[in-house]
């Protein structure tokens, strides 16, 4: 017995992959034309050289002393004192600079955790269930984004004032980890994604809320959570007004105010204080090039739906 075969004839490979991608994209009238693309491109550039160009300018800086600072083209180098500036900068701060540098990075860093666990938990309270108060409370939270943080530091001040707790550790950490922000954000998040499904079917298989938030609603949120933990870090770190009301012994200040202690002073070396401007900055930018992936995720929360 013989059966025939019946050959299909294919696509041309070059026809195949001319036409898979194109599903994929957007309607014609929906892409920027090259005016609108050659305008975005000219946009970012501008903003980048605009971030970027006073780092820069700092790193010339940190190796210069007043007289370069003043006679010498900003973005290039002059007389190498590096060693000098650093050793101004040690001598002037009775080696208590990386002593600053690691109070910032304890104040940030514990801040940044509480204020992320506490922010991420009522974000997704308010989301996922039904209580009495629920709008008053997302209007507060919508009232906390737009009030400026300048304008509650003397009442804290009073506040903690009061209990005792001024010049103390607890004065800069407890007020850097309320984020009104950091409670919407985890709200968006949790309303996209965090399925109702989900938690529904986790509570018939027996588990408690308790349970169900740290082992499934935690993972479900790490991309919000990384975005708030880095701007609860970074507020905390580049908070000035707060410490200096709150902290007045040495060894509890910040990085940035004991620079503004350098700064205040009536003939500062001002080579000095950019290498420790330079030296303070380092740690957020490797945290952010570091977290960087999940940075950008997070502030596309609830950005698509579905």
């Amino acid at each position: 017995m013989s059966v025939d075969l019946v050959t299909v004839p294919k696509r041309p490979q070059k026809e195949r992959r001319q036409k898979a991608p194109a599903a994929d994209l957007p309607p014609k009238s929906v892409l920027p034309g090259p005016v609108a693309r050659v305008a975005g491109i000219g946009a970012l550039v501008v903003a980048t050289l605009y971030f970027v160009a006073p780092v820069v300018w700092v790193m010339f800086a940190a190796t210069k002393n007043n007289r370069d600072l003043s006679s010498t083209f900003g973005f290039w180098f002059a007389d190498w004192n590096l060693v000098t500036n650093y050793e101004s900068l040690m001598s002037w701060t009775q080696g208590l600079f990386w002593q600053w540098v690691g109070n910032s990075i304890f104040y940030s860093l514990t801040a940044g955790l509480i204020g992320t666990l506490f922010a991420v938990m009522a974000g997704y309270a308010i989301a996922k269930f039904d209580f009495p108060g629920k709008q008053i409370a997302v209007g507060v939270i919508m009232a906390g984004l737009l009030l400026p943080v300048a304008l509650l530091t003397v009442p804290l001040y009073l506040e903690f004032q009061a209990l005792g707790l001024v010049d103390t550790v607890w004065a800069i950490i407890i007020p850097s980890a309320v984020s009104p922000f950091g409670v919407f954000l985890a709200m968006v998040y949790a309303e996209s994604s965090v399925p109702s499904e989900l938690l529904e079917a986790a509570r018939i298989d027996g588990a408690g809320e308790t349970r169900i938030f740290f082992t499934i609603v935690l993972r479900l949120l790490a991309p919000a959570m990384v975005t708030i933990f880095l701007f609860v870090f970074v507020a905390t770190w580049n908070n000035f007004l707060l410490p200096l009301l709150m902290v007045s012994s040495q060894e509890l200040k910040p990085v940035t105010l004991g620079l503004f202690g350098m700064v205040s002073y009536f003939a500062p070396d001002k080579g000095a204080v950019m290498l420790g401007a330079l030296l303070g900055v380092v740690p957020l930018i490797l945290l952010f090039f570091t977290l960087q992936r999940y940075f950008q995720s997070g502030l596309a929360a609830g950005a698509v739906k579905g």
